[in-house]
């Protein structure tokens, strides 16, 4: 009896945590300050996460510190979650495409940054406060693409693995170097490739640090589609163009669509069932079932 009354008591909370916008893995009560973080964190200027929300509901977030191959600096980290805040509140919203500035993507963390964090408190602080703010981006109601041109490496390899599908330019390359660094991933990129790529694959990838161009990263599952250009605005095209397949419909239906696979993902069946539940009833009788309805072409587009 008490055991059941555990499992009931965890499964509402895991469920809670998953419909609730805004909500992060950590908090006090896991020893996790966000407001110290953030101050170490705006000691270390530089670069810009940049967002375009378009009217089509295609947002283009883009790491923006070309000088550092796209690095993030302490300042891009707490803009990241800025502008993750901002697209939980992009009700119109559909798809998000994730790019580096200058035809590469992100070299992961600035260095700077990383030598004046050098404790293994700073380091647990920060892995927290990534954590959370990737978590929450890969919840968002919207169906993301990390637009691979270049190099992604470490923690931008790691930001790959948080967004639902990957594109690769052929001359482009994901590599976790980590280990050549005497850590390992930390924003929670090791537990996302097990996901996407499964625990064999995943260990060899970060163990051997290697090195996955487009056509390895395809062969093994870690991307969706090499495109055909490699250059900057073309592949960008091509990116937004291979995405629009699957964000073609009414917002309300996509982004109901994302939650309720998120929900398949991260909780218990009988909790995602229900949450699928719920999420039927914000769309059944709503106007685009209204009209689809009302066309009688239940398969024809």
């Amino acid at each position: 009896m008490a055991k059941s009354l555990l499992m009931t008591s965890s499964l509402s909370s895991r469920t809670k945590l998953l419909q609730l916008t805004g909500v992060s893995l950590y908090n006090t009560s896991h020893g996790f300050h966000e407001e110290e973080v953030k101050k170490k964190l705006q000691q270390f200027p530089g670069g810009s996460v940049d967002l375009q929300k378009g009217d089509n509901g295609i947002g283009i977030l883009t790491l923006n510190n070309p000088s550092k191959m796209n690095a993030f600096s302490g300042v891009m980290m707490l803009q990241l979650l800025e502008k993750v805040i901002e697209l939980e509140n992009w009700t119109e919203g559909k798809g998000l495409i994730v790019r580096g500035a200058k035809n590469t993507f992100s070299s992961g963390s600035d260095l700077n940054a990383v030598k004046a964090l050098g404790t293994s408190e700073d380091g647990v602080a920060l892995s927290m406060f990534m954590q959370n703010t990737l978590t929450r981006f890969t919840r968002l109601p919207l169906i993301s693409v990390a637009l691979v041109q270049g190099r992604a490496l470490g923690g931008g390899a790691e930001f790959t693995t948080a967004c639902d599908f990957r594109l690769m330019t052929a001359e482009s390359e994901i590599r976790f170097v980590h280990k050549e660094m005497g850590i390992i991933p930390s924003w929670g990129g090791a537990s996302r490739l097990v996901e996407i790529i499964g625990s064999r694959q995943a260990l060899k990838v970060l163990s051997g640090a290697l090195k996955l161009d487009s056509k390895k990263a395809l062969n093994i599952g870690m991307v969706e589609e090499i495109l055909q250009s490699s250059d900057e605005t073309k592949s960008l095209e091509e990116a937004q163009e291979w995405l629009m397949q699957f964000i073609n419909g009414p917002p309300e239906v996509i982004r109901a669509m994302k939650k309720s696979v998120c929900s398949g993902k991260e909780l218990y069946l009988e909790e995602a069932l229900q949450n699928e539940r719920d999420l039927l009833g914000t769309v059944w009788g709503g106007p685009a079932n209204l009209e689809a309805i009302a066309r009688k072409g239940k398969f024809n587009k």
